[in-house]
């Protein structure tokens, strides 16, 4: 009797166990009226508060707002979020995946499923045409390119391509293959200025989120150091409207706190980015607030402390976490024209695409690559080659090239709205000099015939 009541102890203790490791998520529709509010109790771990954010960007989610406090050993996340709309989310669906989720981000959760596929990671000097080279070599060695993601910033790029053998279908295992396809692809990524740097590998399991790994791979390249432009031949660390960050690290004595305010303009995934990167600077987000205002600027507040309780302790560390956050902010900020492609896949068939882009001198600062039952559907963000905004006409030409239906044009940089409208004041104003001289040659005529009494 004593062993089945210190048995039935035993599991009613396990049960309590994990309800205390089980956020309580609630999703609510009526709270705010322009926003779905999601909200996650759930014992503090470190890294849960990625994941929380991970689980909602993953779905395209924009989170408008967002408050984040620890009480003790306690977390508690609330998230205002729309859909890419601004809608708020009424798919039952996405709310029952979005509660299941989060319902298990105390736990291992799995990533991506790339089962069958190689996983290749590349980082190097960013150039005009890289890409064009990397895929022409994957293509030529028979690799078929089912998924990838491609950033560049400050001059580096970081790459992570999902390929299979073209021929079997399976995934690349062949040493000898595996060999060729890291040499060809570090001399390509080398190439004639980028010896110590260039970076590849190649590897048959994903070990964590594709975008936290961009993250990673580019914080162990010090992209947030800024570098000469020379050897790449590309604008490096130019601003943009798009990309304009400002960052302050102050210390709260009294409480122990290092306070990190982050401001810039709003666009998806950016609380992923900046919580992304203070984790894996080893830094606890203790509180947080997140503000979005109707001109499009976001204000991100965090009171952040070491893994082991200390704050920043040094304006070195505290300027390289000013850098690193900028950084962050800037690798996914929308610069040069957004193309989609969707056509039928064929092997070879982003060779040939990132072919023309080089042949008409348009440089690729970032790539989302994925296919689908047969069905490429690639986006790119072009620009010329030192680093501006392409021409309309080059992309028209591209388009002609590739085919007018297949791709298409979605983001135009501001700049283009901007000389459109400068374009409008100077034909109102040559429009409106020309009325002028015409309305005083008509008075001087009826002067001179005695009809008026002044043209002036």
């Amino acid at each position: 009797m004593g062993c089945q009541s210190w048995s039935s102890y035993l599991e009613e203790y396990q049960k309590l166990l994990f309800r205390l490791d089980t956020p309580r998520v609630v999703i609510d529709n009526g709270v705010c009226s322009s926003t779905t509010v999601v909200k996650v109790d759930s014992a503090r771990k470190h890294g849960i508060l990625l994941e929380a954010v991970q689980v909602l960007t993953d779905l395209n989610l924009s989170i408008k707002k967002a408050y984040i406090s620890s009480d003790g050993m306690w977390f508690m996340d609330v998230f205002h979020v729309t859909d890419q709309n601004g809608k708020k989310l009424t798919d039952e669906r996405v709310i029952g995946y979005i509660e299941q989720s989060l319902g298990a981000i105390q736990h291992d959760r799995t990533h991506d499923d790339y089962t069958g596929l190689t996983i290749l990671e590349l980082t190097g000097t960013d150039r005009v045409g890289l890409m064009s080279e990397v895929f022409a070599v994957l293509a030529h060695l028979d690799c078929n390119v089912v998924e990838a993601k491609v950033w560049t910033h400050n001059g580096r790029v970081a790459a992570i391509i999902y390929v299979k053998d073209s021929n079997s279908g399976s995934p690349i295992e062949d040493s000898q293959q595996i060999y060729r396809i890291e040499a060809l692809l570090k001399s390509v990524l080398k190439g004639d200025s980028d010896i110590r740097s260039a970076r590849t590998s190649v590897s048959m399991v994903a070990v964590t989120h594709t975008e936290r790994r961009l993250h990673q791979m580019m914080f162990a390249d010090r992209d947030y150091e800024r570098r000469s432009s020379a050897a790449t031949g590309l604008e490096v660390g130019a601003e943009n409207d798009a990309s304009k960050v400002a960052v302050t690290v102050l210390n709260w004595v009294e409480r122990g706190y290092s306070v990190v305010n982050v401001q810039c303009k709003d666009r998806i995934k950016l609380l992923f980015d900046v919580v992304c990167t203070l984790t894996d600077m080893q830094y606890v987000v203790f509180h947080a607030t997140i503000n979005t205002f109707t001109d499009s600027i976001a204000n991100l507040e965090f009171y952040i402390k070491h893994v082991d309780g200390t704050p920043i302790s040094s304006e070195a560390e505290k300027q390289r976490v000013i850098q690193c956050l900028e950084a962050a902010v800037e690798r996914r900020a929308s610069e040069g024209v957004r193309l989609e492609l969707c056509t039928a896949d064929r092997q070879g068939l982003l060779a040939d695409v990132t072919r023309t882009f080089r042949e008409n001198g348009l440089s690729v600062t970032r790539a989302e690559i994925s296919t689908t039952m047969g069905t490429a559907f690639n986006v790119f963000h072009v620009t010329d080659a030192v680093g501006n905004p392409a021409e309309p006409r080059i992309i028209e030409a591209v388009r002609e090239t590739i085919g007018m239906s297949e791709l298409q044009v979605k983001e135009m940089p501001l700049i283009y709205s901007q000389k459109e409208e400068r374009e409008e004041e100077t034909v109102g104003g040559v429009a409106g000099a020309m009325l002028f001289s015409i309305g005083s040659m008509v008075r001087r005529n009826l002067f001179n015939l005695g009809l008026i009494r002044s043209y002036s």
